[in-house]
């Protein structure tokens, strides 16, 4: 059977060839159209997929692989700014493992082709990355990369970063249309990314008000300023990533700084807290009492009594009734400065900090009042009623004492005499140091001193006190008093060779008078030694007398020191 020809339609040879040639541009342009549909379509599932997650991590990560995905690139990286907008602060990479990661070493911080999009934010499209003049090359364990495209992305009107690609895949380099999609994608990333921002500024402010309210709570209540402040570091160091946070406060008087309490990853940093800094090494007026001020290296701004990072850092001044109390320290990494919402948070956490200060004194100061108040009527009750009894019952015995019928009933009727005598004394010493202020007695320390004595004495001294003594006796005269009976015993021990001393105190008032009596061998008057010199002096200072004199009955020697009370005690 003949084989069939196909009717030519009345064509030429040269119109079937051109015809052919139609439909092949067709078939073409055809295949790019879908080419071109399902680019788009993967744009639009990629920018759907970066806006999927909130993270502000993931959603970065998220772009890097769909600009690959989307431009075909081997290798991708997206350089997130620093906030001076002249380098990298940090830098998200993909298609490169974590052990060709750690062998590379640090990331690029934006210098070199890279630092081009820093300087002028344009998208830039080159077949060689290596011959380009502004090329630092690559470190030696780093991939070999040469084709290059990189775009800036925009979060409104500021630069967020900028998105790297490297290694184009069947091609020798990038094209139009992988710059214009990666273009499209990065404007979509610009929106993810300030919406990842924004949710977690969200969170982040949740967080600081969850902390707050937190804090809150225990002011509220009855507070535990070791408590309170311990608790408000430890946040501050939770939400801010802070290595280490402390809490100093400033006493004037003892021209000193005390660290209150450090909190840091190192469980030994909480051993600095109690331990005290010169004024000097960090001094009180570097610190305004309404602005806050930054540290550029912690370690070197002062002798530290443990360990600190080695870095800037933070100091928040703890500001109540415009008085400066201490300073709230907060260190952060190195490249890494807290942001402005967490310095707003620092300076409301510091009001906390004195408000928890200032509540805790006004606490201790009305516990204190209760405790006088009680003392007080005590002490009242004590004088006005059980001495004026023992007063009458001692009275009504010298009166009988006369009548006694014997001489052995006269004297233990005097004996008894004796006794109360006695005992109202007692009562009376008890009477001042119930009047005396809360947690200071020279009473106390008088003792102290006499027990820490014995040991090189050899026998515990007695110690006497009259009059009101811990009341009258001003802080600053109470320590020269102590100083007096501390060298006094001293000398005893080392030249007098006694076996009883009694230190006597008394305070009107006006006057404090200071006897040390022993029975030891007795001195010269006219050879003062070293130690009575500086006695003399302390009583010269204060205007007023020493004397060394022997004992009145019996032997040894009597050292009399007596000086003024400033006026107005």
């Amino acid at each position: 059977m003949p084989e069939q020809i196909p009717p030519s339609l009345g064509l030429r040879p040269l119109s079937r060839i051109r015809l052919d040639e139609l439909l092949h541009e067709m078939q073409n342009r055809v295949g790019d159209i879908v080419a071109s549909r399902e680019r788009l379509r993967a744009l639009l599932d990629a920018v759907v997929g970066i806006g999927s997650d909130l993270d502000l991590r993931s959603t970065l990560e998220r772009i890097v692989e769909a600009a690959c995905a989307l431009a075909g690139a081997r290798y991708g990286a997206l350089g997130v700014l620093a906030p001076a907008n002249d380098s990298l602060s940090d830098f998200i990479t993909y298609g490169i493992d974590p052990a060709t990661h750690a062998t590379i070493g640090d990331l690029p911080h934006g210098r070199g082709v890279l630092g081009l999009l820093i300087t002028d934010p344009e998208p830039v499209r080159l077949p060689d990355i290596t011959q380009h003049p502004d090329s630092f090359g690559f470190p030696a364990e780093h991939p070999p990369m040469h084709s290059f495209l990189g775009v800036p992305v925009r979060t409104h009107d500021q630069v967020f970063g900028n998105l790297y690609l490297a290694e184009k895949q069947g091609a020798k380099e990038f094209g139009d249309d992988d710059e214009e999609i990666v273009v499209a994608l990065a404007a979509a990333a610009g929106v993810a990314i300030d919406n990842a921002r924004l949710f977690e500024l969200a969170r982040r402010r949740q967080r600081w008000l969850e902390a707050t309210a937190e804090i809150t709570g225990v002011l509220l209540g009855t507070v535990r300023r070791a408590e309170a402040l311990r608790l408000i570091t430890t946040r501050v160091r939770e939400m801010t990533g802070a290595e280490l946070a402390l809490i100093l406060l400033y006493d004037a008087a003892a021209g000193r700084w005390t660290i209150e309490v450090a909190d840091g990853a190192d469980p030994d940093d909480a051993a600095m807290a109690g331990c005290h800094l010169p004024a000097d090494a960090a001094d009180a007026g570097r610190f305004s009492r309404e602005r806050i001020r930054t540290i550029t290296n912690l370690r070197t701004a002062a002798a530290w009594p443990g360990r600190v990072p080695d870095g800037p850092a933070l100091a928040v001044p703890l500001t109540a009734s415009d008085e400066l109390q201490g300073v709230l320290i907060v260190s952060h990494p190195e490249g890494r400065p807290p942001s402005d919402e967490d310095v707003v948070q620092l300076s409301t956490f510091a009001g906390q900090a004195a408000l928890a200060l200032d509540r805790a004194q006004a606490q201790a100061e009305r516990e204190q009042f209760a405790v006088l108040s009680d003392r007080e009527r005590i002490a009242r009750d004590l004088h006005d009623v059980v001495i004026q009894r023992l007063f009458a019952t001692g009275l009504q015995l010298q009166g009988a004492a006369p009548q006694a019928g014997s001489p052995q009933t006269a004297a233990r009727i005097n004996a008894a005499i004796d006794e109360l005598d006695a005992t109202i004394r007692d009562i009376r010493q008890s009477i001042f140091a119930l009047r005396a202020p809360l947690g200071s007695s020279l009473r106390a320390d008088l003792r102290r001193e006499a027990e820490a004595a014995t040991v090189t004495l050899g026998f515990a001294p007695t110690v006497e006190t009259s009059g009101p003594v811990d009341s009258a006796v001003p802080g600053e005269l109470a320590a020269d008093v102590l100083a007096v009976v501390r060298e006094a015993l001293a000398n005893v021990a080392r030249h007098a060779r006694a076996g009883r001393v009694t230190v006597t105190v008394h305070a009107d008032g006006r006057r404090v008078l200071l006897i040390i009596r022993d029975d030891g061998v007795g001195t010269d008057p006219g050879a003062a030694r070293g130690g009575l010199v500086n006695l003399a002096r302390r009583a010269r200072d204060r205007n007023g007398s020493f004397e060394v004199r022997p004992a009145e009955e019996g032997p040894g020697t009597e050292l009399v020191w007596s000086v003024p009370v400033p006026p107005g005690r």
